[in-house]
């Protein structure tokens, strides 16, 4: 997702945070509102891949 920047992705990397134990509402929901912009560097993927 980071390197080809397809994000179309996110909402299934929000039920896999969830499956993983994520319970962070702010995280969840930024994967899953279809009405959110994503661009390399969006700071739910910087988190997941410890980007700083």
């Amino acid at each position: 997702m980071y390197e080809s920047r397809d994000f179309d992705a996110m909402p299934i990397l929000a039920d896999a945070l969830q499956d993983a134990g994520c319970d962070n509402a702010d995280i969840l929901n930024h994967c899953r509102d279809p009405q959110q912009v994503h661009i390399r560097g969006c700071w739910v993927v910087d988190l997941v891949l410890g980007k700083e």
